[in-house]
């Protein structure tokens, strides 16, 4: 073979080892029936209405421009397993007893007799049942919440136990805050004939804001784990649970590793706040700088602060060695529907189990 064959030869196996290349790196993306079949076949089998679930999730990941990668699509199915297996509007047992006991531990705190608050609740409610009856059958948190927003709107009573303010604050299948929805509801893609609290309540609704409360915001997590610990305890709180850490080390102060470094409606200094103040010299910040860089914490810049830079480097330097940038908040879950010790953390391994068990299934 002479060098002119030779050379024509390598040039046409290189030809054709770019084109493969070029095929694979302009590979056709999966169209939206594929993904929403994708969803179905890792949903388990039990589900109900699985093409409902899939067409929901996929409308909420492509409103939000998510990409529906299987670790999102898994992450999502795991939050909405652990959170109602699958229903809608999960039923919570002892219902109707947890809302009368708030009724009356208002009552209490307020000083109104329990006549009065037995009297109100004996009027007749829009649907024609009293609010006792409605009490009484509640099932589930939409029922629940309705009952109050009736309550609150009609009866005299109400209004001095609850003022504006429905005491349900989660719901649907992913259980997400309704603060969290009415805040971030510009974009949503429905349309709201009542309200944002009532869309919470519907599957499109509960998972179009469950998977931006999951998944909306970015960060540097090395793992699901710390997105789920925050889906619990609020965005950052496993970033922010990592700093108090360092501060703790700093300083030899013991905080409470909650992700809370501020509490933005005091202007007074909480735990975290006078325990980076103590490290002021050393890191070179006065207490104006520090509670400036410290309202960053619900934001990725936060990461970007010098506060956060100094800590660490003195924590590091103190402790010789790296220290971890996320750690699982230590916080004990509380809430009246809740009858057992659960934490945050408990919470988001949990879940982690739920979603390394579908990302198995999503490589058969």
């Amino acid at each position: 073979m002479n060098s002119l064959t030779f050379r024509a030869l390598s040039i046409g196996v290189m030809l054709v080892l770019a084109g493969c290349g070029t095929q694979r790196t302009q590979e056709v993306p999966p169209s939206p029936a594929q993904i929403r079949a994708k969803i179905v076949r890792l949903m388990p089998a039990k589900a109900t209405d699985r093409e409902g679930w899939a067409t929901d999730i996929y409308a909420a990941f492509a409103a939000q421009d998510i990409p529906a990668f299987n670790e999102n699509i898994c992450s999502v199915l795991a939050v909405a397993e652990q959170e109602s297996t699958y229903q809608v509007d999960p039923p919570v047992p002892g219902l109707a007893r947890i809302a009368r006991e708030e009724i009356d531990r208002r009552a209490a705190k307020m000083h109104i007799p329990q006549v009065l608050v037995n009297a109100a609740l004996q009027l007749h409610s829009p649907t024609g049942k009293t609010y006792a009856q409605r009490l009484a059958s509640a099932r589930t948190e939409k029922e629940l919440s309705a009952i109050f927003d009736d309550f609150i709107g009609m009866a005299p009573l109400g209004k001095s136990l609850f003022g504006q303010l429905n005491p349900v604050k989660t719901g649907g299948p992913m259980q997400v805050s309704i603060a969290f929805a009415e805040s971030h509801a510009k974009g949503y893609p429905y349309p709201v004939p009542s309200s944002i609290r009532r869309e919470v309540f519907t599957r499109r609704g509960g998972l179009y804001f469950g998977i931006a409360h999951l998944l909306g915001y970015p960060t540097h997590y090395d793992k699901s784990l710390y997105r789920f610990a925050d889906f619990n305890a609020g965005w950052y709180a496993s970033r922010n649970a990592a700093f108090q850490n360092a501060v703790s080390l700093a300083t030899g102060i013991t905080l409470a590793r909650d992700g809370d470094l501020i509490d933005p409606a005091s202007f007074s200094a909480g735990a975290t706040e006078l325990a980076v103040r103590t490290l002021g010299k050393k890191i070179d910040m006065s207490n104006s700088a520090i509670r400036r860089q410290l309202e960053q914490g619900d934001r990725l810049e936060f990461e970007d602060s010098d506060l956060y830079h100094r800590v660490f480097a003195l924590a590091e330097k103190l402790e010789r060695k790296p220290l971890p940038r996320a750690v699982l908040p230590g916080i004990t879950l509380e809430s009246p529907k809740i009858t057992r010790t659960l934490t945050t953390a408990w919470f988001a391994q949990r879940v982690d189990e739920r979603r390394q068990r579908c990302m198995v299934r999503a490589q058969k």
